[in-house]
């Protein structure tokens, strides 16, 4: 499996993974949660200069472990960039265009909306950068601006409260991919032995990788992928995902999805750090969610019915597949870079129905190199398959 790891700065934690093993995973979490720093400031703490977020006048923590230091320069992601903009309503198109073309005007626009509301409280995610002994602190990364209610569920402590709900379940599993972008986690779990037969929905597919038949190995394992957001991009969810053996198709169920929302009370101002009775409780509750959930989608009856479902649209023949293929990717918003890339894939593919459409979107969601642009296409292909079989 490849892997590709993105690092934002040399002084910075790394912040990005394309189907990772989940040991490369684990370890950019760990070096992650020792850079991060979650601090709830009044609008008067920050300011804009040379498009950078700079925090002043708050508090330092003092713990067993050291100073934190919390003052200092963090260089927005484009999710911070999206957060300022929505907390200051700013139109994030505006705020881009200042960014690319007159970084002084952004920050005047910025700070005079900071300064409207000094009291108001956000909660800034950020990563602090590391310096030498006797060195000035090193600019860090702002990775969001967020409300001063927003619930940490951070990405180390939900995988393994996740992975410990998939040991309670008893069901032998492994992770077969990992993606960590600056919005989200994700971790692809997969279950051979709950595997069932799909020779119908499979009937005539080629995998547009290998040329194999899915004539010849038409099983479909039973699966499921784990999301989380650190940065308010969205829940912790876990999404019933069945696995074209042929070709390692994804079929994403996202009307059956199980979610845990960040949503807390308000935050006192100042470095965030959860009480051990609050972060086990809700680590628990978790744990107990994935197990319940990982019994459900790894059950043959789910994924039998679950098949069913889609041969009923999936063998309806296309008379003409390319208008079919236009009007779903018009209909489902998808590009036309991607909308070409499908096109390829339904042709490599053979199967001249509703169903290869959706083969087509699946297998180019694997050859996409931005994880969040391939979750989003993957969970489009159930819908696809209904959109292409009633316009047939």
């Amino acid at each position: 499996m490849t892997q590709q790891f993105a690092e934002r700065a040399t002084n910075v934690a790394p912040t990005g993974a394309r189907n990772a093993e989940l040991s490369d995973l684990v370890r950019i979490l760990e070096d992650q949660n020792e850079h991060k720093m979650d601090v709830v400031v009044s609008a008067s703490a920050l300011r804009f200069r040379e498009g950078n977020v700079h925090v002043e006048g708050v508090e330092s923590l003092i713990t067993e472990d050291g100073v934190t230091e919390v003052d200092g320069i963090y260089r927005p992601t484009a999710v911070a960039d999206e957060g300022i903009a929505d907390k200051l309503r700013i139109p994030l198109a505006y705020l881009r265009r200042m960014r690319a073309e007159n970084v002084p005007l952004l920050d005047e626009n910025v700070n005079t909306w900071l300064r409207e509301e000094p009291e108001r409280r956000f909660m800034l995610r950020a990563f602090r950068g590391d310096s030498g002994p006797g060195m000035p602190p090193a600019e860090g990364v702002a990775r969001a601006l967020l409300s001063d209610s927003y619930k940490l569920m951070d990405n180390f402590d939900m995988l393994l409260a996740a992975l410990d709900g998939v040991k309670q379940s008893g069901h032998p599993t492994r992770v077969t991919g990992c993606d960590l972008t600056d919005r989200r986690m994700y971790v692809r779990v997969e279950s051979e032995e709950v595997a069932v037969q799909a020779r119908e929905l499979l009937r005539g597919y080629r995998s547009p990788f290998d040329g194999r038949s899915g004539d010849e190995l038409p099983m479909i394992s039973a699966g499921f992928v784990i999301t989380n957001s650190e940065v308010g991009s969205g829940a912790y969810t876990i999404t019933p995902r069945a696995v074209i053996q042929v070709c390692r198709n994804g079929l994403t169920q996202t009307k059956d999805v199980m979610r845990a929302v960040h949503l807390g009370g308000k935050q006192d101002e100042g470095v965030v750090s959860w009480s051990g009775q609050t972060q086990r409780k809700t680590l628990e509750l978790i744990t107990s969610k994935t197990a319940d959930a990982v019994r459900t989608f790894l059950s043959r009856e789910y994924v039998e019915a679950k098949v069913h479902e889609m041969e009923a649209a999936a063998g309806k023949t296309l008379d003409e597949p390319t208008k079919t293929i236009e009007h779903v990717t018009k209909t489902l918003s998808i590009g036309t870079e991607a909308k070409d890339m499908i096109l390829s894939h339904f042709v490599r593919g053979g199967q001249m129905t509703a169903g290869g459409v959706m083969q087509a979107i699946t297998s180019t969601a694997q050859t996409l190199t931005d994880a969040d642009q391939a979750a989003a296409l993957e969970a489009l292909a159930v819908p696809a398959l209904t959109a292409a079989a009633a316009h047939g």
